[in-house]
């Protein structure tokens, strides 16, 4: 069997949505009006909280794919103010959220407990507020949402292997500047967190044997599995691996704008980037390559990322171990491409409405576990009863 990013084919039920005339369809996503229809044409579950679950109108997967958005989209109006990555979440609101993702997590794995024969996958990836509105491949929705998706392994293996070229495999190993570049810097920086439930990953371990993704990237098995994902702690320590990576992110971008900046303002870890990162040669000669090529290419300037841009993931592996791992996101904007699947979706109401039954059948079922757990109110709408 050949190991190597996987690209798959999902159809989906086309989107019964006008585009205003004058309106790119990247800014009529943006809207209150499409996020009207996210709801109540998709909607599972909503609380006080505004965490709205919906089913995927345009998923990754038919066997099971659903998200949970915090849907800000009436209180804040400016699509650029609204959060966009966790710590951006009040802690009321994100405990919620959490105890959401262990139900979630929980059902993926009771209904699908083989890693033989599935890809269990959830996670977020914050790219939103990093681009400006009318650029090419800005995500639908600029809020922070939560993926949760399985994929039939049975189905990757058939499927064709990915380009590796293709510009959405934004894989550490592949395309990353920070591990091109600054491997050692990256790790060291995460060695000096402090950690009880992760445990580092090193070698292949956290590979999938079929794509050999993800590459290159640090890696934290939690231990205790997913017993330790009803612990607050762990869930403190899946976002001190996401203020390490802001920390980082933002540390060296200030250095690619202004040659000896400053420490960004709000910084989680200022000891740790004042001694593994500002007197670290390697991380500030990174710096200084790639503030050249801005200066003097402007195209390459007009795509960095300036603001923090990253996908964050727990995944089961082969061995069905549960593994944390968070990526620089330079291009791609698909959680799955971090673990080698690249999904190309196709309009085709037949196919799609074969998987739906079941598909919905489970989404139902999970619905009501998080019903039942306080955790929101069921939706109504067309395709399921409230």
């Amino acid at each position: 069997m050949t190991t190597g990013p996987r690209e798959i084919t999902t159809p989906f039920r086309p989107i019964p949505l006008d585009v205003p005339e004058g309106m790119k369809p990247n800014e009529f996503f943006n809207s209150t009006e499409n996020l009207n229809d996210l709801e109540h044409n998709n909607g599972l579950l909503q609380n006080a909280e505004n965490l709205l679950m919906y089913r995927k109108a345009l998923g990754h997967s038919n066997v099971f794919d659903t998200s949970i958005i915090y849907n800000t989209s009436k209180c804040i109006l400016d699509p650029l103010g609204r959060p966009v990555r966790r710590t951006q979440v009040p802690e009321k609101v994100r405990n919620v959220w959490n105890r959401m993702n262990q139900i979630l997590i929980g059902y993926m794995a009771e209904k699908f407990s083989n890693p033989e024969n599935y890809l269990i996958l959830c996670g977020e990836a914050s790219l939103d507020a990093t681009w400006p509105m009318t650029s090419p491949g800005v995500p639908s929705i600029r809020m922070l949402h939560n993926h949760f998706i399985v994929f039939d392994k049975q189905q990757l293996r058939d499927a064709e292997v990915a380009d590796n070229n293709n510009p959405n495999l934004t894989d550490g190993g592949q395309h990353s500047l920070f591990q091109s570049y600054m491997h050692d810097a990256y790790c060291a920086f995460f060695e000096t967190l402090d950690f009880k439930i992760l445990k580092p990953v090193i070698g292949d371990s956290s590979q999938l044997k079929l794509t050999g993704y993800p590459q290159g990237l640090p890696c934290w098995e939690i231990e205790g599995g997913l017993d330790a994902i009803k612990e607050v702690r762990f869930w403190e320590e899946y976002d001190m691996i996401l203020k390490g990576f802001i920390d980082f992110y933002r540390t060296f971008f200030t250095q690619v704008s202004t040659r000896n900046g400053d420490i960004p303002r709000d910084i989680y870890f200022k000891d740790q980037v004042i001694e593994k990162l500002l007197f670290n040669n390697d991380f500030l000669s990174t710096a200084k390559i790639v503030r050249d090529q801005c200066i003097k290419d402007a195209k390459y300037a007009n795509s960095i990322r300036w603001q923090p841009a990253f996908k964050q993931l727990i995944y089961r592996n082969d061995a069905g171990n549960w593994i944390v791992t968070i990526s620089q996101n330079s291009i791609g904007n698909a959680i799955t491409e971090l673990l080698g699947v690249v999904v190309k979706r196709a309009p085709d109401a037949d196919a799609y409405e074969q998987a739906e039954p079941q598909l919905i059948e489970k989404l139902l079922e999970v619905r009501q576990r998080l019903i039942d757990a306080d955790l929101g109110e069921a939706i109504k709408t067309e395709y399921w009863p409230g």
